[in-house]
């Protein structure tokens, strides 16, 4: 069961790896506890990425799942929740596509 509403994005970001450098990434969707990408093809469960999100600024996140291209990711630190929806009205500027809060 999730523990938090996801919101669809299309957000493009340069991750960094410890050991693999720069990584582009498309976030696909978001909640307030991690994200998901769709073009993962050579990250593995366990594996961090540093990033700087709209709002919230530079976060680091870890794998927690993997299937074929997508993985799912949880932020390292819990995020406010005002920053949250300060996020979300940064990254879906169209209402209509937002959850409803």
């Amino acid at each position: 069961m999730r523990r938090a509403a996801r919101h669809p994005v299309d957000h493009p970001v340069i991750a960094e790896h410890h050991d693999r450098g720069d990584l582009p990434l498309h976030i696909c969707n978001i909640s307030a506890h991690g994200f998901m990408v769709d073009n993962a093809k050579d990250l593995a469960r366990g594996d961090r990425v540093m990033l700087r999100l709209p709002v919230i600024g530079l976060i680091e996140a870890y794998v927690i799942w993997t299937r074929d291209t997508r993985a799912g990711f949880q932020f390292e630190r819990i995020i406010r929740l005002d920053d949250f929806v300060s996020l979300i009205d940064t990254l879906q500027p169209n209402p209509r596509l937002r959850r409803r809060r």
